[in-house]
């Protein structure tokens, strides 16, 4: 694997930070700011909004630029993004720093997979893509953890002080270590990149991952009080327990990306049926400690297998302009998190129990099953031609030796 992959998985450490890293600051912005949690917690809204808004919007914005200069003019404005949210004066500038900062999140992970593609060999490019996700997984492991103790022991606007240099170290990676001639502007254009939304199965491939990751989310976004009143957690070591989800994220990110570039459709299926199985064990396994913290490795585990196919999936149903399309892909993830989160605490709300979000998100990823399955069907019905890894793959399946007649 190139070197030129390490840049962008510094930029995706440094989202991957920042993304979350709020979550854990929220109570010392709010005493900072004199406002309310749940008004902080519209500070995380804020960023997600940026994600669904700039994702296409920057992606089309720059169709025609070199993809280099998008990665670092991205990275630029995420800087620039974290510095004002650093530096804001009070709730509203903070508001509109953070919807700044979310802005180039979807566009530099959706740019960034097509870059990681062109990198390597066709039989590996999942593995490129999910070689650059770990930055994202990471960051949940060291850099949310790093950022939230700054944040707490020097004041919330260091932590984003801090992301802001892990950015500028991004840019100076990308322009280093990642070579213009790998990084060429689209030849498509913007009409290109247009033309491949038109396609139904890239739709497919986007609804698959609104449903499939709305799984993940339906459960871990109330994670915290299923480990606290179901598994009898203490509150201080929910942060520990939320880094061991990020391992299992690493590792589900990894063996995906290796799966994937063997049997894409094959690794997907094998995802969300592996969430539908935890998902459904999660009322079981949140009733001692050490099964629920096997749990949250496990759903770690599970989800991200999908994350690789998933987002190799729109791009290769959009072949003519996949940078849109990867882009858009990422704002389906940050839909995921918004409906997920919304359909968990419906359950939740009904009465049905702490665990009851998990049990939602086990429907969920069986829809995702579902929604995978028309893809496939739709995909047969139109002779989509095999993918990159279907066609290498069966490049290397040795043929019956010829009968050699004298």
């Amino acid at each position: 694997m190139p070197l030129a992959l390490l840049a962008l998985a510094v930029g995706a450490f440094g989202l991957g930070t920042t993304e979350f890293v709020m979550m854990g600051l929220l109570p010392d912005v709010a005493d900072d700011l004199h406002i309310s949690i749940p008004a902080a917690g519209h500070l995380v809204s804020a960023y997600a909004l940026g994600v669904v808004i700039g994702a296409p919007l920057l992606a089309a914005l720059t169709a025609r630029l070199p993809r280099r200069t998008v990665l670092v003019s991205l990275m630029a404005l995420f800087v620039a993004g974290n510095a004002l949210s650093a530096l804001a004066p009070g709730y509203d500038s903070l508001l509109a720093a953070r919807f700044l900062s979310g802005l180039p999140h979807g566009a530099f992970f959706g740019v960034g997979a097509v870059v990681a593609t062109n990198l390597v060999a066709p039989e590996r490019r999942a593995r490129s893509v999910s070689l650059m996700f770990m930055g994202l997984t990471v960051a949940n492991i060291a850099g949310v953890p790093v950022a939230t103790l700054v944040g707490q022991h020097l004041g919330w606007r260091a932590a984003f002080l801090g992301v802001s240099l892990i950015g500028v170290a991004a840019m100076a990676a990308v322009l280093l270590l990642i070579h213009p001639a790998h990084a060429p502007a689209p030849a498509s254009g913007l009409r290109g990149e247009l033309s491949a939304l038109r396609s139904l199965p890239v739709w497919l491939a986007l609804a698959t991952t609104v449903v499939g990751f709305g799984a993940l989310f339906s459960a871990y976004s109330y994670i915290t009080p299923m480990l606290t009143d179901a598994a009898g957690y203490a509150d201080a070591n929910v942060t520990l327990l939320l880094a061991l989800f990020g391992v299992g994220a690493t590792i589900g990110n990894l063996v995906g990306g290796r799966l994937a570039d063997h049997a894409m459709r094959g690794t997907l299926f094998g995802g969300l049926v592996s969430m539908v199985a935890v998902l459904l064990l999660f009322p079981v396994l949140m009733r001692t400690e050490w099964s629920a913290a096997l749990a949250v490795v496990l759903l770690g585990i599970a989800a991200f297998i999908t994350g690789s196919p998933l987002q190799l999936m729109v791009m290769e149903r959009a072949s003519a302009g996949p940078s849109l399309a990867s882009s858009a892909n990422q704002a389906a993830f940050n839909l995921a998190n918004a409906g997920g989160a919304w359909i968990g605490g419906v359950a939740l709300a009904a009465g049905f129990g702490v665990t009851s979000p998990a049990l939602a998100g086990a429907a969920l990823a069986v829809l995702g099953l579902g929604v995978a399955s028309v893809a496939y069907a739709v995909d047969r019905r139109r002779a989509v031609p095999a993918t990159v890894h279907e066609r290498v793959v069966a490049s290397h399946v040795p043929k019956p030796a010829e009968t050699v007649r004298s």
